[in-house]
């Protein structure tokens, strides 16, 4: 058994440790119930209670759950095109989400779908300051895929 303060008790029958908790108006809480023999701690379990949902809470307000956000681009998307799409994906980058960059392909330009390699690599040049490549260029039937996440 162990005190409010963190003292130890040593080892106490049921009924003398619920006698010392009721002394002193606190709780007995079970804190390890498999170890031998098992372990109690006086204390105000409400109050340890309250305190434990107030950390998971302030856990919780300090995670950011990263977003995946999309970028389209197609097959003949010019210089400064690319230049602009790669700076709005770096602000999304930078503000801590993934963004998954689609290269979509119509008629004629599905005849030879490894054209658009290139400008997905090249894409991928423009923001690499800031972004990895987390999944490379895939082809996946009329459309090429590729996801960007923030570097660590």
């Amino acid at each position: 058994m162990i005190g409010e303060d963190g003292t130890p008790y040593g080892i106490v029958s049921l009924s003398e440790a619920n006698r010392i908790a009721d002394e002193k108006e606190l709780d007995l809480v079970l804190i390890s119930p498999n170890a031998n023999p098992p372990v109690c701690k006086v204390m105000n379990y409400g109050k340890y209670r309250f305190d434990t949902l107030k950390r998971e809470k302030e856990a919780k307000k300090k995670q950011k759950v990263a977003e995946v956000k999309g970028m389209q681009l197609s097959m003949n998307i010019a210089d400064y095109d690319l230049g602009i799409k790669a700076k709005n994906v770096r602000k999304n980058i930078l503000a801590g989400d993934k963004v998954k960059v689609t290269l979509k392909m119509h008629g004629r330009q599905l005849a030879n779908p490894q054209m658009g390699l290139p400008i997905m690599e090249k894409f991928s040049e423009l923001v690499a300051d800031v972004a990895d490549v987390t999944s490379k260029p895939e082809i996946n039937g009329r459309q090429i895929i590729m996801v960007l996440s923030p570097k660590k």
